[in-house]
């Protein structure tokens, strides 16, 4: 047995990079974007190729096998081991050289190719393959696994542009393979020129064949490319350090045609056809794997084909020419870039929305990518769902159409024995389909444990152990990556699902997408990794801290982990009291970006809530969850005392506002926020009824206390928090706007019936009504966000109470925080999943652009005709969606976008101790760049306190609310 404190210090001794055994790296990496899980020894982050050779020298001594790792998003499982993992994203991540002239690059294996292109671009160039996972895939996993892309029908696959590499190999020789036996290891020639025959008749011709070792390269007619027969050996052979790549010339203006087809296999039929004119892309999806508001031509399929040239014209008469050849029911040509990018991540989310069926059931991964020659891709789909039919199985089959390659997730159960089982029956049966086609099993993600077993029934025993004989030659030891491709492991073994809970682990959340399961929830997250996407753009929001730490266990993908290793109990042992999943959690900023970016619906906002309420309970928490999580209950007490300005006072001397600092858990570089001297309800009580003008009929009374006396629609307007007690200026300005728009406004009632509830909760006793008292309308934010869930719990039902009478009525509910909005969304009915009156407030709830949309649609605004800056509330952007706001904005003559991401304050995440210069990076991400950047007279639009407090701490800009610009229009004031 391996000493693994020996191993971890020789490791230490030798390498210069990071060496990690702890809990939190080895969980980051015992799975990638496949149904597999191993857990590694430890985790090195090499600075060099020294270091390398030195870690595999280690390894050599001990016994230890190795596994390079770039991006973790192989969807076969070769990015996982039980040895030691070697990361090449932290340091080995550069690009070397670029040279224009020569068309070429020099990159290491860490580079995530967006990186590439963006440096590749202002040279007119590109490089070629184009994998969706483009953001955050590397480019030594890209030739580990020959990846390809939707751009492989014109610039073929990685090994078409590959140059030249440089290898280390298991016993620590220095190569660099190339062409004419160029790096070849000692007996490699000899081998493949004594097996020349085979070599020659052994492999199907089709674009995507992947399977295998591509032996065929080293023919003496195909140039003897050892670098082209290394490409898409996963790992086993050798450790990529550095390679010299080439780059295409982009064209300078894209067209994409979107044809529309009755069904897949009408599109499958129609792709071949399209070849011979030259097009880039010709890729396939149908209508399951669409969104329902998704802007395409009519049909059930389509197939996506950009063409190129030299001028915008150029290009769209290319694509409107195969319109006209391509016998489509419907089609579009777009031109506009950004409308093409639109229509472009419709296609790069299907690698996750493919993870669930219509239906919501889960769906796997496993026969990813299989590729037949492009002519007989419609006969092999046809095949392929019969086969899926007779063994009661659903699939959603879309990819790359134009090469044959066709991406499906399954809707395995891979939970269970007799589903495992059947698993493995579909899988020998689907392999020996494809081979009867004359394809290969795999045509773009390698066969790592997924496919590598069956690999015979493609070659036949002879050429899989000419396989091995290969690996031997190359890595006698068996080093590196063993289990994949040769000798390989039983496709059903090793299974990431078999170490969960095989019951529901008891939670506050209802999790309604995913039946009440916890578990069913954290499997949600299948490792695509979209959050590991250094950059955004348009509204794009996942994942902020990743962006600001660079950290695989501060992105969405790295929590989930830990916390499905929680669930499993086997690294992480201790269950909901983790100090390793609570310390990955703490710079989550339940900013909800992945609840409506990630293409599978994680919401690590809910899980991390649901983790401190557990981590937490009966136990002492951090001074920021008193201090801020139980916000409402201290700015009440001011309100109630009138003591606002001896708190302000108080909060601004130096010593004093330290202390109250650092007792409450706040970060020593904030400002304690003012509070309002006035509270937005206390100056409506306090106003004249104003009765507008032109009003129709009313809805209804009953919604509470200074119900307005106007005739106009009822609204209720919900003074949350920060409304109520630091921007009242908010909820004034919005009844301004509200009540010029003829609507009604009424605030929620505040009388409350006393004692207890009656039979179902909701029936009310004489006693109870003469015991009433006052409450105040709380959507349990502040609660919520620190996990303190039984004080949310008891602060939504006692709100529930007081909404009574407006949900007897037809009002909607006006909130003006976006946060507090999304709150009572989606939160409170799925915190209180036991109470139907959650769920109907979660229907009233309505945005204030919403609000004027709906009830005021003949309404309209002021028109300012001047441009706007500033982002998008996370919160909206993630749950309440932004068309009315961007409707509304058009119409005052707000013009121009406002950013994506998050600004970094989040409520109290940037406020914490401890988490002031990852708010503040957050906040550099887009939201300060895009204010500097603005030009002057531009309004400068923040929907959000968190976000408007950020920009007066960071910038010194005052943000508004859309309310506010609106109103000072109204009065002549903008």
């Amino acid at each position: 047995m391996t000493d693994l404190r020996e191993l971890r210090e020789g490791l230490r001794a030798a390498v210069r990079g990071e060496v990690d055994f702890g809990t939190t790296a080895r969980a980051l990496t015992t799975m990638d974007a496949s149904n597999y899980r191993r857990v590694p020894l430890g985790v090195v982050a090499p600075r060099d190729a020294d270091d390398v050779a030195a870690a595999l020298s280690v390894c050599r001594t001990y016994g230890v096998p190795v596994v390079p790792r770039g991006g973790g998003t192989s969807i076969a499982g070769q990015a996982t081991g039980t040895g030691v993992v070697l990361d090449f994203t932290r340091h080995m991540n550069r690009l070397l050289s670029l040279d224009p002239e020569a068309r070429t690059a020099v990159v290491q294996p860490g580079l995530v190719l967006d990186r590439l292109q963006e440096a590749a671009a202002p040279h007119g160039l590109r490089f070629g393959p184009d994998p969706s996972t483009h953001g955050r895939c590397t480019l030594g996993g890209m030739i580990g696994n020959n990846s390809c892309g939707s751009h492989s029908v014109a610039w073929g696959t990685t090994a078409d542009s590959v140059r030249r590499l440089s290898v280390v190999t298991p016993r620590g020789e220095r190569l660099r393979p190339g062409q004419a036996w160029a790096g070849a290891p000692a007996g490699l020639r000899e081998l493949a020129e004594g097996e020349l025959a085979r070599l020659r008749t052994g492999f199907p011709e089709l674009p995507r064949r992947i399977s295998g070792y591509a032996l065929d390269a080293l023919l003496p007619e195909k140039g003897a490319d050892v670098a082209r027969s290394f490409c898409g050996s996963e790992g086993t052979l050798g450790v990529l350090t550095e390679a010299v790549v080439d780059l295409v010339r982009a064209p300078r203006a894209r067209a994409l045609a979107v044809l529309a087809y009755a069904d897949e296999t009408g599109a499958a039929e129609a792709a071949a056809g399209l070849l011979e004119h030259g097009p880039l892309t010709v890729e396939g999806m149908a209508a399951d794997l669409v969104p329902a508001a998704a802007d395409l031509p009519r049909g059930g399929a389509w197939l996506f084909v950009e063409t190129g040239g030299d001028t915008e014209g150029e290009a769209r008469a290319r694509a409107e020419t195969i319109v006209r050849v391509a016998d489509v029911l419907d089609a579009l040509v777009v031109t506009d870039p950004a409308r093409q990018r639109t229509l472009w991540r419709i296609r790069e989310d299907a690698s996750g929305t493919a993870t669930r069926m219509p239906d919501g059931t889960e769906a796997w991964p496993g026969w990813e990518d299989c590729a037949v020659p492009p002519a007989r891709l419609g006969a092999y789909l046809r095949d392929f769902r019969g086969l899926l039919a007779d063994h009661g199985l659903r699939g959603s089959p879309y990819g790359h159409f134009g090469d044959g390659c066709i991406h499906v997730r399954i809707d395995f159960d891979l939970l269970t024995g007799p589903g495992i089982a059947r698993f493995r029956r579909f899988s020998e049966e689907l392999a020996d389909l494809v081979v009867a086609h004359g394809g290969s099993l795999s045509g773009e993600h390698g066969d790592g444990q997924a496919r590598a077993e069956l690999l015979p029934r493609m070659y036949g025993p002879d050429m899989v152990a000419l396989f091995e004989r290969v690996k031997g030659v190359w890595d006698p030891d068996d080093l590196l990556n063993p289990g994949m491709l040769v000798r390989p492991a039983p496709l059903d073994a090793n299974l990431r699902f078999s170490v969960l809970p095989s019951k529901p682990v008891d939670v506050a959340f209802g999790y309604p997408s995913d039946g009440g399961d916890f578990s069913a929830a954290v499997r949600r997250c299948v490792g695509v990794a979209k959050c590991r996407t250094t950059s955004v753009s348009g509204p794009a929001v996942m994942c902020p801290s990743f962006r600001a730490t660079g950290e695989e266990e501060h992105s969405t993908r790295g929590r989930a982990r830990l916390l499905h290793e929680m669930l499993a109990g086997e690294l992480v042992t201790d269950g909901w009291q983790s100090t390793e999943v609570r310390d990955a959690l703490d710079l989550c900023l339940s900013c909800k970006g992945c609840r409506s970016d990630c293409p599978v619906g994680v919401d690590m906002a809910t899980y991390k809530a649901e983790f401190l309420h557990h981590h937490y309970a009966g136990r002492r928490r951090p001074a920021a969850h008193y201090a801020m999580g139980r916000l409402p209950v201290w700015l009440g007490w001011v309100a109630r005392t009138r003591s606002a300005g001896v708190v302000n006072g108080l909060a601004s001397v130096g010593p004093l506002a330290r202390v109250a600092k650092r007792l409450g858990g706040i970060a020593e570089e904030r400002e304690i926020p003012r509070v309002a001297g006035e509270t937005f309800t206390r100056w409506w009580r306090g106003r004249k009824a104003v009765v507008p003008s032109g009003a129709g009929a009313g809805a209804g009374a009953g919604a509470g206390d200074g119900d307005g006396d106007g005739t106009g629609d009822l609204v209720v307007l919900w003074p949350d928090t920060f409304t109520e007690h630091l921007s009242p200026s908010v909820g004034q300005a919005a009844v301004r706007v509200l009540e010029a728009a003829g609507l009604r406004v009424a605030l929620p009632p505040t009388l409350r019936p006393g004692g207890r509830p009656v039979g179902d909760g909701r029936s009310r006793s004489a006693a109870r009504l003469l015991t009433a008292r006052r409450g105040r309308v709380c959507c349990g934010l502040t609660y919520l966000s620190t996990g303190q869930l039984d004080h949310a719990r008891a602060v939504l039902r006692r709100t529930l109470d007081l909404m009574e009478p407006v949900l007897a009525t037809d009002a909607p509910v006006v909130v003006l925080e976006p946060s507090c909005a999304a709150a009572l969304r989606t939160d409170a009915p799925e915190l209180l999943h036991d109470d139907p009156r959650a769920a109907q407030l979660a229907a009233r709830v309505r945005t204030f652009a919403e609000t004027l949309e709906q009830y005021a649609p003949h309404w309209a605004p002021p028109v300012l005709d001047r441009p706007v800056t500033g982002q998008t509330h996370c919160h909206q952007h993630a749950v309440l969606g932004d068309t009315a706001d961007r409707g509304l904005r058009a119409a005052a003559g707000l013009t121009g976008e406002l950013s994506g991401g998050c600004c970094g304050l989040a409520g109290n995440f940037g406020f914490e101790e401890g988490h002031y210069e990852v708010s503040v990076a957050c906040a550099e991400d887009q939201l300060l760049p895009a204010v500097r950047q603005a030009p002057d007279g531009t309004v400068v639009l923040a929907d959000g306190f968190s976000c408007r407090t950020q920009l007066e701490q960071l910038a010194g800009v005052r943000g508004r609310h859309l309310a506010e610009v609106l109103a000072e229009a109204l009065d002549g004031k903008a």
